[in-house]
């Protein structure tokens, strides 16, 4: 039996190939509200197909109780090496580790014609691989991940260089699909013509590239970093859902071209600050002036409404108090703190990653307890994510919060890393 993890737009097409093979597959979404550790239960093959490190390690967690020895855990999220060697350590030692994130989109993913860029011993699951397209085996354990890191790396940062090219284009005259006939007669024609026109249809999003792009931008690699800047602009801008060709709407928009208002400053002229995408944030949420930039992540339950989960001020990001919900607005983990503590932190560990920060960059934390006799069961919890050197924090108890059955609320300064 295969246990699937997680849906969404890859996922779904994804587990019916499965299924369409004439594998026995159990799938499983957050929104069913079915224990993890259940829908693991006697498979021999479960894969991960999620967002975000943080929330691989969060469904994996919670699926530890209901893994059997000898299964085999195929890791196919794009989470990158490092988060795959946690994993491992995460993992009993008689479950099997395979890295195994994929190049392709939504219509590839039906068709049965991705990629896939596998890491470790596939002797236990390459025959369940090669349902989705074609494998290649790329080394020990962590290689597939650094593998698809690589690849974006080129990938992303090409097509903000093309929307770059536009918007320079159009700022001096230069007819657009004029422009791109003549690219397409070079090496970068193929992607040129996917930017003609911005898909319509969400087949790779904005928000997973520029979280493909956080995990990829090394220290030092300049080109990966100024357009990770870019990407986090669209994304504050609200581009996160449309398909990364979007990027170039976006760019043309800031640059003053016709499809959008922004900044008049053609490419070239100013102190090059916007065009290397090392402002300050004052029009990243596409209000002229504006230094405050509210975000709000697809990947946590949702606000209602009245606050953003985080507000980024130049490099620092001010994120709200996060409690223990779910997408319905039901408590998770009702009277217990050790699993209200593990959901915050795990959607706070979201957050971060959304800013390419960590959890070494927070420099304040204030914590609110309903009874701190909890205290010591919340510090185990905190201590597993706060390591080394603590920030500033204050720990106070408070009557009770927004939520009744809510036993801790938590929010941060944090200090991002320079753009």
């Amino acid at each position: 039996m295969i246990a699937f993890l997680g849906q969404g737009r890859m996922g779904v097409p994804m587990a019916r190939r499965l299924a369409g093979a004439g594998h026995e597959v159990t799938t499983w979404r957050r929104a069913d509200g079915v224990p993890v550790s259940a829908a693991v239960k006697d498979a021999e093959l479960v894969i991960t197909m999620l967002s975000d490190p943080a929330a691989v390690r969060e469904v994996l967690t919670a699926a530890l109780p209901g893994l059997r020895p000898g299964a085999t855990v195929v890791e196919m999220s794009t989470i990158g090496p490092e988060a795959v060697r946690g994993l491992r350590e995460l993992l009993p030692a008689p479950v099997a580790l395979v890295d195994a994130p994929v190049l392709g989109s939504v219509g590839p993913a039906a068709e049965g014609t991705l990629t896939v860029l596998a890491g470790g011993d596939l002797s236990g699951c390459r025959e369940v691989l090669e349902v989705f397209g074609s494998v290649r085996a790329c080394g020990p354990l962590g290689s597939g991940a650094a593998m698809k890191l690589a690849v974006m790396s080129a990938l992303v940062p090409a097509q903000v260089l093309l929307a770059e090219t536009f918007a320079y284009g159009e700022a001096h005259g230069v007819d657009r699909d004029t422009l791109i006939d003549v690219l397409s007669g070079t090496p970068l024609g193929t992607l040129a013509e996917r930017l003609r026109v911005p898909a319509e249809r969400t087949r790779y999003s904005l928000a997973h590239a520029a979280k493909d792009l956080e995990l990829a931008a090394w220290q030092g690699a300049t080109l990966a970093a100024a357009a990770r800047a870019r990407m986090r602009q669209a994304r504050a801008a609200g581009l996160g859902e449309r398909d990364l060709t979007a990027i170039a709407r976006h760019v043309a928009g800031r640059a003053g071209g016709p499809d959008g208002a922004g900044a008049r400053t053609a490419p070239g002229e100013g102190d090059g600050r916007a065009a290397a995408g090392e402002g300050d944030g004052r029009a990243a949420a596409g209000e002229e002036g504006c230094r405050v930039v509210p975000l709000n992540l697809s990947t946590i339950p949702a606000t209602n409404g009245n606050y953003s989960h985080a507000v980024r001020v130049g490099d620092m990001l001010h994120v709200s108090g996060q409690a223990a919900f779910d997408e319905q607005g039901r408590v998770v983990g009702e009277g217990s703190m050790t699993a209200q503590a593990e959901h915050v932190f795990e959607v706070v560990s979201r957050i971060l990653a959304d800013q390419g920060a960590t959890w070494k960059d927070v420099a304040f934390i204030r914590t609110y307890l309903t009874n701190m006799d909890d205290r010591a069961e919340y510090a185990r919890v905190r201590r597993r994510y706060i390591t080394g050197t603590p920030p500033a924090s204050t720990t106070v108890e408070v009557s009770k919060l927004f939520m009744p059955g809510l036993l801790l609320e938590v929010e941060l300064d944090v200090a991002l890393p320079a753009r």
